[in-house]
């Protein structure tokens, strides 16, 4: 076989860096006055409480009254969409695929519109907060996309949620379970 060699020099490369699967910096949900109800970040660019916060405000400032979907803050490509009362964003570095990211943050929003029963505001986000914890867990892992399809999060959310071991369970699912196995012992 013959393999043919094509020479780019980095000058004419969109991307100067090498290809890498670390693409997302962060997630992040913020609500209408731009306090933080979620926030994931992958690196070190804002390394302290202040600083995320400080950069959560200034893109909040930037985009929540603006019907675009993509921004260029801070050096970093920031996708974003807004539902009812929240603010959605997956943010990655100013040379990522915008496609990407824009992946990312549809199945983040449709998974919990699965997860929510169309109902993605904030009431019902704080109730389901774990549900959010999985689901992002499924999509993005450490900066690395793992998945874009909403259907395959919803239903692995479904299954590590239905398998939490008792040490993971909240103290209300105990008693809910400890309830359930005594009720089917009496009735035996």
């Amino acid at each position: 076989m013959f393999t043919t060699s094509i020479y780019f020099p980095q000058s004419l490369c969109r991307y100067s860096k090498e290809p890498s699967l670390y693409t997302v910096k962060a997630v992040l949900i913020l609500d209408n006055d731009g306090d933080r109800l979620y926030a994931k970040y992958y690196d070190d660019t804002y390394p302290t409480v202040k600083e995320q916060k400080a950069f959560e405000k200034n893109i909040f400032n930037k985009t929540h009254r603006t019907d675009s979907e993509i921004a260029l803050l801070e050096g970093l490509t920031v996708v974003y969409k807004s539902n009812i009362d929240l603010f959605f964003y997956v943010i990655g570095s100013s040379h990522e695929n915008e496609l990407m990211l824009m992946a990312v943050l549809n199945c983040l929003f449709d998974s919990l519109s699965q997860m929510l029963r169309k109902n993605v505001e904030r009431r019902a986000l704080l109730e389901n907060m774990e549900g959010l914890f999985l689901a992002v867990d499924e999509i993005v892992d450490g900066g690395v996309i793992l998945e874009s399809d909403p259907q395959q999060v919803v239903h692995r959310v479904a299954l590590r949620g239905d398998d939490v071991p008792l040490t993971e369970q909240t103290v209300t699912q105990v008693l809910q379970s400890a309830k359930e196995q005594i009720k089917w012992s009496l009735l035996r």
